[in-house]
């Protein structure tokens, strides 16, 4: 019997697919039949994509435990999530010209400086990658906070992928809008935003005790602050190296 080496590994193979990586000995064809397949693929996504928002947005602590306990078939894997929310979110900003300082009002005292250059790279250019990295400081503080309800800090960080990725739909919707309609709904927004943050992940852990949202509060404003702290520290040095 002939042997073929698997292409992506090397290894050995003597059927139809590696036994080591499960890569196919020979791909199909790109024809009829694969462009059907991937439009099946992608409808199927958007019905993943409307269940995943609707049961986030509606039932989010239910939603969220029954993807890391139970069934994560029907649901979009989070960070495929944060990032097509956080694709629509900067295709709106770009095609609607939002710029960092819609998001915050106190910017006169670092506007031409690096810490405006990064928060625009974090809210404009690039939010999947800065969503991540920003919900990797909120983990840490939830973590701390809610230690005893025996979540390890990866089940928690895919809680703040599904959860952000709402708020970032939201956002994006509101971007369109006032882009649309010159209404200042941004700022709005983000405060109605914030509110959601703060129910969702209380109810997550218990919904029935202010405690649970007391201490998401508190999570919030930490990683925001120490956040922020990091990101002028960077900004000062930077500017430092420059002039």
């Amino acid at each position: 019997m002939q042997m073929n080496s698997c292409k992506v590994c090397n290894e050995p193979v003597s059927g139809n697919y590696c036994s080591n990586c499960g890569h196919p000995v020979k791909l199909k064809k790109i024809d009829g039949h694969y462009i059907i397949h991937e439009i099946t693929d992608f409808m199927f996504a958007n019905k993943g994509m409307i269940y995943t928002i609707k049961r986030v947005l509606i039932r989010p602590g239910e939603s969220v435990r029954q993807f890391i306990n139970e069934d994560r078939h029907r649901f979009v894997k989070p960070i495929t999530f944060i990032f097509i929310t956080s694709l629509f979110y900067a295709l709106v900003n770009h095609f609607f010209n939002i710029r960092a300082e819609d998001y915050y009002l106190q910017q006169e005292d670092f506007e031409g400086s690096s810490i405006s250059v990064i928060f625009h790279w974090m809210l404009i250019e690039y939010p999947g990658y800065s969503t991540i990295f920003t919900g990797l400081f909120m983990a840490f503080w939830i973590k701390i906070f809610f230690r005893k309800a025996g979540y390890n800090i990866f089940e928690i960080f895919i809680l703040l992928c599904f959860v952000t990725g709402i708020t970032t739909l939201f956002t994006s919707i509101a971007a369109f809008i006032q882009g649309a309609t010159h209404l200042k709904l941004i700022e709005i927004s983000t405060y109605i935003m914030l509110i959601y943050y703060i129910w969702a992940i209380g109810q997550f852990f218990d919904k029935k005790k202010v405690a649970s949202y007391v201490k998401t509060l508190l999570s919030y404003f930490l990683g925001s602050l120490v956040l922020g702290i990091l990101i002028y520290i960077i900004g000062s040095i930077i500017d430092i190296v420059i002039n």
